[in-house]
């Protein structure tokens, strides 16, 4: 368990710390291998504790999270591209492990859908926005409809941090709190995923007697 603890220390000491690193201009490869690590240490934590499909599949989305964060900087379309891969792999975990229906996932859908068009400025490639905020959205309803609690509050962070991506590229200066608040959302966002799907302080033999991981419903 150590190990475990002091990898999600890193990730989280990482992720405090990276917006040290912004600068004007292009992103240096330090600073993008550094945007890499938060996730990318999630995702070494979700493959060392992995017992079952589930765990594996935590694993596949924070790899592609972490992937997404790199190629973002350097390739904006492969970037969306993971983590539209990401978004698919997490639907398939939540609905593996889904509670009863709610409409509460029916209006995270649809405002995931509807907002973009009204925060994205003129020109914005509005089609491929709402694509990918679609299984953004689709995501974050099957978390909403899955037995982990933590998850659920885990992909409205996310949501929210992409949304607030929209709203920015409508801004002709990108200040600091902004940025500040899109970073911190996301990783919050992952963490909490991360903490809801394994069940956090739950250890590896209660997990595999229960048959899978995650918080109680």
């Amino acid at each position: 368990m150590r190990p475990l603890v002091a990898i999600l220390g890193a990730s989280a000491a990482v992720a405090v710390l990276y917006p040290l690193l912004w600068s004007p201009g292009p992103a240096s490869a330090l600073e993008i291998a550094v945007k890499g690590t938060p996730v990318g240490l999630l995702a070494l934590a979700a493959a060392l504790r992995a017992r079952s499909v589930d765990g594996w599949l935590l694993a596949a989305v924070m790899a592609l999270g972490a992937t997404g964060d790199v190629l973002l900087e350097v390739a904006f379309t492969a970037g969306a591209a993971a983590f539209a891969l990401g978004h698919v792999v997490a639907i398939w975990l939540y609905l593996r492990n889904r509670r009863e229906f709610s409409l509460i996932a029916v209006a995270i859908l649809l405002f995931a859908v509807v907002t973009p068009s009204l925060l994205l400025p003129p020109g914005a490639d509005r089609i491929g926005f709402t694509i990918y905020a679609s299984l953004l959205g689709a995501m974050a309803a099957a978390a909403w409809l899955s037995r982990f609690p933590r998850a659920r509050i885990g992909a409205l962070l996310f949501l929210a941090s992409d949304m607030l991506i929209a709203w920015r590229m409508g801004w002709a200066e990108r200040p600091l709190w902004l940025g500040l608040a899109i970073w911190w959302l996301y990783y919050a966002g992952q963490l909490l995923i991360w903490l809801g799907v394994t069940g956090g302080g739950r250890s590896s033999a209660s997990l595999t007697r229960s048959g899978g991981e995650g918080d109680h419903p």
